[in-house]
Order: structure tokens, then sequence, then C-alpha cells
């Protein structure tokens, strides 16, 4: 199952409490791509938040890849998790239903 999960920044938190997790927040990032989970990762044209498009067998399972993440395992950064489902509407141009 596909989710999308939107950073969401953390009141409070300040821009230098990041810079001693970054390098393993990378590491473990790319892990998760190795292994398939994260299958996109992006950062926001408007702000400074990233995007990442999971491939997980469940919420729970997306939900603990993205607490695996040194900067949401700090409380730096939380993720908005949200399940995708295929787009039906291509149904109207082959069904009955018209």
């Amino acid at each position: 199952m596909k989710f999308l999960a939107l950073e969401r920044e953390v009141p409070g938190v300040a821009d230098e409490q990041f810079a001693p997790h970054l390098k393993a927040e990378a590491a473990r990032a790319w892990e998760l791509y190795l292994d398939g989970v994260i299958r996109e990762l992006y950062f926001r044209a408007d702000r400074h938040e990233a995007v990442l498009v999971l491939e997980c067998p469940d919420m729970d399972a997306a939900r603990a890849a993205l607490d695996s993440l040194p900067l949401v395992r700090e409380r730096l950064i939380t993720f908005e998790i949200i399940p995708l489902a295929p787009y039906p509407g291509f149904a109207r141009l082959f069904g009955d239903g018209g």
C-alpha cells in the first residue's frame, strides 16, 4: 500500500538542533530506500519540509518506518501520513456506469 508522508515542523525546535542528526537521518533514509520502503523523497518547493512516498503493508508499518528516522526519534520533526488508493475514475471510461 502506498502512503504519502508530509513532514511537519515541531514548534519551538531551533535550526541548530538538527545538525548533529543530519548524517544519521540521511543514512537511515537511504536504508529505507534500499529496502523499498521509501519509494520517492522530495523537499517541498515552497518550504523546507520533506515529502515521502512510502510502500508499506499498512499504516502501522508506515508509522514504524518514519519513527525509525533520527529526526523523528529526537522529536525534531513529525509526519502526517496519508494512505493512498488507486484512482477509480478511469472506470467511467470503460464501465457500463457511463
